[in-house]
């Protein structure tokens, strides 16, 4: 089950956590995670604000088996604001430390609970996002790209953020999986755990200049196996639950690297070769929606995956870029106004003129587009925490993805539903589902070569052309 933008993923995440009951479990997997963060959008003045630290230290009061781990890299223990890991070293102190109202118990029931990752390339970061709840033999899985925190809390027409006096808004999205899909989400959980527990001590500093350690002994062991699910008999789908990490463990102070034990000691490049593969297959369009489409410091170029975008336009298919009009940061100036260097050195460059009618990249004005999405042909989806670049493709940052192969009419939802979104028309509006279901039209959304388009008229006009002209 798809769920587009945070108004639809985390009540649905509450949810499930509110379901559970003394012996279930609760495993988080953040890259970051605010613990005042009320999963149903109540802002804190609300009666009814339940943070998440509060949602999460209840349950574990209660005897539900209530494990989070949190993205620390090695450079997070330095008293400098380096991407999400310093406040995640201060989110994992507060929850350990967090009282729940309710408790009549252990006062810190979130003790041992929360572990900070720092494993992984030392210009890397465990960027995969994805949530597990069991209720007694029933397990069901959250994977995707997006965060747990206070701003994701969004939706169409994405206007409900204002920072600085910009509006801004975050389009974002998540799988719910079940099954044998959700059991290897928690194979995956348990040999992270195993592997994080493994790690040496290491400080950090906490002002006024109290050094802490960032996982204190003593762990918990690793999560038991997984429930055996129920056998369900689906038709026409097929999912793969794809990770990708590199081949070391950690780097030391004198960079020597350490292989894992309960991972692949070579590591793995499933997304990789899941979308290769996938790309490599297209025959009609390939839609990605990302934060990026460039490459940042630790990229390796063989696991670029720009070739295969490049091998399809040579075959004719059309490509459709989608990205953010405003970075993650809503205060600095707006995002991608002309082509980048990596867009236009992969791919324009080699091409000839006319194969480059067949590609075009979009922005969405006052959205940063978080999602990370490769739609293609109505019948394979991937949503997923691995951008498209190399250093998600390669492991130098840990995903967790998920291809979908669908022959009914999920993927073919999944993209009508996208595009109504971004071209701010109501898919309940006379006809209008009925035009976008038609490929052979739909795709003049994008070029007039390419289709007819459709006929509504958008709510207001936020899909701007990057390039090519």
């Amino acid at each position: 089950m798809p769920l587009i933008d945070g108004e639809d993923y985390l009540p649905r995440l509450s949810a499930e956590i509110a379901s559970t009951r003394a012996g279930d479990a609760v495993y988080i997997s953040a890259f970051q995670l605010g613990p005042d963060t009320d999963l149903n959008g109540r802002e804190a003045a609300d009666p009814d604000v339940l943070p998440i630290g509060e949602q999460l230290a209840r349950k574990a009061a209660e005897g539900v088996d209530v494990r989070v781990m949190l993205a620390g890299a090695a450079v997070g223990s330095l008293p400098a604001p380096l991407g999400p890991f310093r406040s995640n070293l201060l989110s994992a102190h507060r929850l350990r430390h967090w009282t729940p109202d309710r408790a009549d118990a252990d006062p810190y029931p979130l003790m041992r609970r929360v572990l900070l990752d720092w494993t992984g390339h030392p210009l890397g970061s465990n960027h995969q996002k994805f949530v597990l709840v069991r209720r007694g033999t029933e397990l069901v899985a959250f994977v995707g790209g997006m965060d747990i925190d206070e701003w994701r809390f969004d939706g169409v027409p994405h206007d409900r953020h204002c920072i600085a006096g910009r509006r801004w808004g975050w389009h974002d999205a998540s799988l719910r999986l079940s099954g044998e899909a959700a059991v290897r989400v928690w194979d995956v959980f348990r040999a992270r755990w195993l592997e994080i527990t493994s790690l040496p001590r290491r400080l950090f500093w906490l002002p006024p200049g109290r050094p802490r350690l960032m996982n204190p002994p003593p762990h918990l062991p690793g999560p038991g196996p997984a429930p055996h699910p129920r056998p369900d008999a689906v038709v026409g789908k097929s999912l793969q639950v794809a990770r990708s990490f590199g081949w070391r463990k950690r780097a030391g102070v004198k960079l020597t690297p350490t292989r894992w034990s309960a991972l692949p000691s070579h590591g793995v490049r499933e997304v990789f070769e899941l979308l290769t593969a996938a790309i490599d297959g297209a025959g009609r369009y390939v839609y990605v929606e990302d934060q990026y489409f460039r490459e940042f410091p630790g990229a390796k170029r063989r696991f670029s995956p720009f070739p295969p975008v490049r091998r399809a336009l040579e075959r004719g298919v059309k490509v459709i870029f989608v990205c953010s009009g405003v970075d993650n940061n809503a205060t600095k100036s707006p995002s991608n106004r002309q082509l980048n260097s990596e867009v236009t050195r992969q791919i324009m460059e080699p091409l000839s003129a006319e194969h480059r009618r067949n590609f075009v990249f979009y922005r969405v004005e006052h959205l940063t587009v978080h999602s990370k999405i490769v739609v293609i042909d109505d019948l394979f989806a991937c949503i997923g925490s691995a951008n498209f670049f190399s250093r998600s493709m390669s492991g130098v940052d840990h995903e967790l993805s998920v291809g979908v192969v669908d022959t009914q009419h999920d993927v073919r939802d999944l993209r009508v539903g996208l595009w109504a979104e971004h071209l701010r028309v109501d898919l309940d509006a006379h006809g209008v589902r009925k035009e976008l279901n038609d490929l052979d039209r739909a795709l003049g959304i994008w070029r007039p070569e390419w289709g007819e388009g459709i006929g509504a008229t958008p709510a207001e006009q936020v899909l701007q052309l990057v390039g090519p002209a």
